[in-house]
């Protein structure tokens, strides 16, 4: 009898832990209309793997907001979005709506055990704030029932039942939340957690089937001020249902506040699940080929280009060029695949160029006194081209919440020799909605190097338009030493000439260099004439690249800007090995705060998603300012380089 009731009792322990283990699934938890995993309006604790993506459009009364979010780690969500008031007109332009844009973060305190799940976030915690809110959560699991129950401050403190702010008893200074909305893009440090009160809110989601979520909270949003002039609350309630198209698409309907229905479209991905690891290619070889050619082919067949094989005794040594793999370990595997298929057994030296700087180098000058020349390749010229479909967005200007372009870009790669480049990029707009341009920037200080970006894209419909012409000559002059010299159409808006240098140790996790560039804007017809300004820009960098416990990518810049303005720029990103990358930056110059306006410094988000063809590849800023600009170069030797470095 005692057996039989362990055993149910263990039966029981294993059920529930099936639960948990579920808890933060992809599959089971959707955005809400913050862009948040949460339910409606409230956020949960609930979190999707590193590396998880997605964007979720919201049309609600009166607002609406489109929301990119992204977890570059399992236990920290990061987003960004723009919102639409509609019918509330925009100071100085009251021909349309009122529009702004903000971030939202969550962090994970705890995961799902015996004990709820516990995360701390906030909404819209930059600038004017009008969805400034903060929040505590906590999450758990039964089955197809998933629990909420959390404390809310801000915007979601409007609720009849809130208490005395907990956080007064550490210090009064949280009894007082400043009401003046903060400029766009600054940070208001005080108004965190503050309030007299916090009101507590809770909800619950019940999973129906493998498609439909029928959700119920208590609603803890403020309506009683004109922050967000929502309806007039009829109930404390809100509820909805999500219905999941597939694993990617969801769509949802909601009843919020008693009040009114709003829709949400959701889109999420997980490059765990749908990104396919490289599979080796077995090329097709003839009886007569030898080991060589074999091996040879076999690397070639698997993007590995073979410049010269040279033996010795002992081992054979392979100089390769290397473009399609980011993993080191890949290439390793590729050789070690390719040299059994040849049927070679000697042990393999190899050297890595990577557009024919030193990335890796294994092949020493002993083994080059003892070695012979097998085979070496024919550096004739070689073409390379590819077209693509690319999407331009343009989002939250002053004329228009909305603008962007579908553009078809063909970018192409003349190698006139071993580190002698000519590359292109050529677009042709299909379809964009910029002809109304027409408002000018506020502020043009110190020099207007950025913020005429309007004026290039009024023009982006006048057919075949140059993006890039550029030659660009390397070499790795030293060991560890390489330089990159370059000149043309360098970008959309800029031509030049200039040199990179770059400091990069094989197996280290840190580079160093500087770059020197003069550059000359070019005219808004994407010709090759230009405007007139000239600058010279340099920069110090130092790259770090973090393996620890939290990875990381870190740049850190300092020089001088196209707008002559001087300071620094630091970088944080986190890349993946299927091409997403995420990253955030700020840049401090001797521009002060008063000279750049709203925004007070240079920073915002970028993020590359490979969707069809790096679809998706974009820099966001709060304010489009001219301190701070950089130029936007089309590779520099760290980018090349750390190719063969191990994501971290």
């Amino acid at each position: 009898m005692i057996k039989k009731y362990n055993l149910n009792k263990l039966s029981v322990l294993l059920y529930f832990w099936t639960f948990i283990v579920q808890a933060d699934s992809f599959d089971t938890n959707l955005y809400n209309n913050h862009g948040t995993v949460g339910l409606i309006n409230i956020p949960t604790a609930r979190f999707y793997n590193e590396g998880v993506h997605g964007i979720s459009v919201y049309d609600g009364t009166p607002d609406q907001k489109v929301t990119l979010t992204s977890n570059p780690y399992d236990w920290f969500e990061a987003s960004f979005f723009y919102m639409n008031l509609q019918g509330i007109p925009y100071p100085g332009y009251e021909f349309q709506d009122y529009k702004d844009k903000g971030f939202n973060a969550k962090l994970r305190l705890k995961k799902e055990g015996v004990l709820p799940a516990i995360a701390i976030g906030l909404y819209d915690f930059a600038g004017t704030g009008k969805y400034s809110s903060e929040y505590i959560v906590s999450s758990y699991g039964i089955n197809n029932i998933d629990m909420h129950f959390g404390l809310g401050w801000g915007q979601m403190n409007g609720l009849a039942n809130g208490f005395k702010n907990p956080l007064s008893y550490i210090a009064s200074r949280f009894l007082d939340r400043p009401t003046k909305s903060g400029l766009g893009g600054t940070f208001n440090l005080n108004k965190y957690f503050s309030g007299t009160t916090a009101t507590p809110f809770y909800g619950i989601s019940y999973r129906v089937n493998n498609n439909i979520f029928i959700k119920l909270e208590k609603d803890p949003m403020v309506v009683e001020i004109d922050v967000i002039p929502y309806p007039k609350r009829e109930s404390d309630y809100s509820f909805g249902v999500d219905y999941s198209i597939n694993n990617n698409f969801s769509i949802g309907a909601s009843f919020e506040r008693g009040s009114y229905f709003s829709l949400k479209f959701t889109y999420k991905n997980d490059p765990q699940n749908t990104f396919k690891k490289y599979k080796y290619q077995e090329a097709r070889v003839n009886s007569d080929d030898d080991k060589y050619t074999k091996l040879i082919k076999n690397l070639e067949e698997n993007g590995i280009g073979v410049n010269k094989i040279t033996e010795t005794t002992r081992s054979l040594g392979l100089e390769l060029t290397q473009f399609m793999h980011s993993d080191i370990n890949l290439v390793e595997q590729i050789i070690k695949d390719s040299s059994r298929n040849a049927g070679i057994k000697k042990n393999i030296k190899k050297d890595i160029k990577i557009a024919d700087l030193n990335a890796v180098s294994e092949i020493d000058e002993s083994f080059k006194r003892n070695a012979r020349t097998i085979y070496e390749r024919d550096t004739s010229r070689a073409f390379n081209t590819s077209t693509s479909a690319k999407f331009r967005p343009f989002i939250a200007s002053r004329e228009e919440f909305f603008k962007g372009a579908f553009m078809i870009e063909n970018d192409s790669e003349l190698i006139l020799k071993e580190n002698l480049f000519f590359s292109t990029n050529l677009k042709y707009s299909l379809y964009d909605n910029f002809d109304d341009f027409r408002f000018k920037p506020k502020n043009k200080f110190p020099a207007q190097v950025r913020s005429d970006v309007k004026d290039y894209l009024k023009n982006i419909d006048q057919g075949v338009l140059v993006g890039r012409a550029q030659l660009d000559y390397h070499l790795t002059p030293k060991t560890n030493h390489h330089i990159m010299l370059t000149g043309g159409i360098l970008e959309d808006m800029y031509s030049g000439y200039g040199m990179e240098y770059l400091y990069f140790k094989q197996n280290t996790n840190y580079a160093l260099g500087f770059e020197l560039f003069n550059v000359k804007k070019r005219d808004y017809n994407w010709g090759f004439g230009h405007l007139d300004y000239e600058n010279k820009i340099y920069n110090a960098n130092l790259y770090y690249r973090n393996y620890g416990r939290i990875p990381f990518d870190m740049k850190l810049s300092a020089g001088e800007y196209l707008a002559g303005d001087k300071g620094a720029t630091i970088e944080f990103s986190r890349s993946f090995d299927t091409g997403l990358e995420f990253g955030i930056f700020a840049t401090f110059t001797d521009v002060t705060y008063l000279e750049f306006g709203e925004g007070s410094f240079d920073k915002g988000i970028f993020f590359n998603i490979p969707i069809y063809g790096n679809l998706i590849d974009y820099t966001w800023r709060p304010l489009t300012k001219d301190p701070g600009a950089k130029l936007l170069r089309k590779s520099t030797l760290h980018n090349l380089l750390v190719k063969l470095q191990p994501i971290n």
